[in-house]
């Protein structure tokens, strides 16, 4: 496969987005069929505060719900995207026992959440093409969209992408909504077949462990067959 390396006009702090690191040597120590999750990750200026060190916190538990369930830690591959005045990439895919924990993130900039998502599904479709060069198998990959505001930039050509991925039933998309300045409409453009769902209050500590119970439940079934979501815990965490 040849890398790329991956640029936003704007990157986070001036700096050149991270080097896609396209690495399989997870997939040689463990070939189990993978479950590949982007967590795409609003870090402009508005998160600021306990916002973002709630999320912090939410996200390395979601690390740890996964470490501890044996088909999750097993199945389970993980990346951070965060969108600001630019789209950059926190960490690569990776299984949970190579990831280490996030010590923060820093809130700043405005909202490029076009470039956020396109660069999430970039990476989710490296990592598809690395699971078929290892003949690792791979289940829908799951797209993981938080955001607290309105994009600031145009996000059209990221809507087309992931609708056109989630009709193939090539992607799951769950977008949730931050607070009560998040754009909810705007959310429902990437999410065709269930509403996006807004974070009650800064429960982002439910919200994760209900994404954890959800890919632990995902990675005991068969790659292609189809899982229901459990519904009745979304009350824990969002406003229904």
């Amino acid at each position: 496969m040849v890398l790329r390396r991956l640029t936003a006009p704007h990157s986070p702090k001036g700096k050149t987005m991270a080097r896609l690191t396209i690495g399989a040597d997870d997939l040689v120590d463990n070939p189990t069929p993978r479950v590949p999750v982007s967590l795409c990750l609003d870090t402009s200026s508005s998160m600021s505060g306990s916002p973002i060190e709630e999320l912090v916190r939410g996200v390395n538990l979601f690390y740890d719900a996964i470490d501890e369930d044996d088909d999750a830690h097993d199945s389970a591959e993980i990346n951070i995207v965060e969108f600001n005045s630019g789209a950059g990439l926190v960490h690569d895919f990776a299984s949970i026992e190579r990831l280490q924990r996030i010590s923060g993130l820093t809130a700043s900039g405005t909202t490029v959440m076009g470039a956020g998502v396109n660069l999430a599904l970039d990476t989710l479709e490296a990592r598809k093409a690395t699971y078929s060069g290892s003949g690792v198998l791979y289940y829908q990959p799951w797209l993981v969209l938080m955001t607290d505001g309105a994009p600031t930039d145009n996000i059209d050509g990221a809507v087309r992408r992931v609708i056109d991925l989630v009709e193939a039933k090539k992607l799951t998309v769950f977008p949730i909504g931050i607070g009560s300045g998040a754009d909810m409409k705007t959310l429902a453009r990437f999410s065709p077949n269930r509403p996006p769902l807004r974070l009650d209050g800064l429960k982002f500590k439910e919200f994760f462990e209900w994404l954890s119970r959800s890919v632990a439940r995902v990675s005991r079934s068969t790659p292609g067959d189809s899982v229901k979501l459990d519904l009745e815990g979304l009350a824990g965490w969002a406003e229904l």
